[in-house]
C-alpha cells in the first residue's frame, strides 16, 4: 500500500481546448500537482464552497453534507487512491470510521465545504502527477508511468499555454 500524501486544492480552471472544468490539487510539502478532470456541475460546486458563495438553493454536495450532519455524522478526510484510464477514484472518511466511495470530484467538492484533510496516493501522485521546478515550470516526473500520465501532461501544458486570465472568472 502507498503512502498518502496531503494535498490542497490550488484551484479551478478551465481547459481551454475541450471547454472541460479541471481541479488541480497541490502537493502541500512538495512540487507536484495533480489535475482531475471533472464535470461542470461539480466544478461549480468546488467553486461556490472555496469562495464562500451560498447559492438561492442547496447544490447537491450541500445537501449531501446536510444529511451526513443530520446523522450525527463529520467528513474526516477524502482520499484520491486509485486513477484507472484517466478516471481518479477517492474515499471519503468519516468519525466513526465508515469509509464510503467516490467520484474524486464528489469527495473534493465535500472537502471544501469541510475543510477536511485531502490526501492522494504517491501511487497516483507518480502515475498522474504533474512536477513544477523551482522556477514554476511544468517537467515529466522522474518516474516513467503507464496509464497515458505523458499524454496528461502534454494536455495539461497545452492549457497552461493557452489560458487566458478571463478563463479563471467564476
Amino acid at each position: 500500500m502507498s503512502a498518502d500524501v496531503r494535498m490542497e486544492i490550488a484551484g479551478v480552471r478551465m481547459d481551454v481546448p475541450t471547454g472541460q472544468p479541471v481541479v488541480v490539487l497541490r502537493e502541500l510539502d512538495g512540487p507536484r500537482r495533480l489535475p482531475i478532470w471533472l464535470g461542470t456541475n461539480e466544478a461549480t460546486s468546488i467553486v461556490f464552497a472555496l469562495q464562500g458563495i451560498e447559492p438561492p438553493r442547496p447544490l447537491t454536495h450541500d445537501l449531501l453534507l446536510a444529511v451526513v450532519r443530520e446523522l450525527g455524522r463529520s467528513i474526516t478526510r477524502v482520499v484520491v487512491h486509485t486513477v484507472e484510464d484517466t478516471v481518479f477514484h477517492a474515499a471519503i472518511s468519516f468519525d466513526d470510521a465508515t469509509v464510503v466511495d467516490a467520484r474524486a470530484s464528489d469527495a473534493l467538492a465535500l472537502a471544501a465545504r469541510t475543510g477536511c484533510p485531502i490526501l492522494c496516493s504517491s501511487a497516483v501522485l507518480d502515475e498522474a502527477g504533474l512536477v513544477l521546478s523551482p522556477d514554476g515550470e511544468l517537467r515529466e516526473q522522474a518516474v516513467e508511468s503507464p496509464g497515458g500520465a505523458e499524454a496528461q501532461v502534454r494536455e495539461f501544458r497545452d492549457f497552461l499555454d493557452h489560458v487566458d486570465p478571463d478563463d479563471f472568472q467564476s
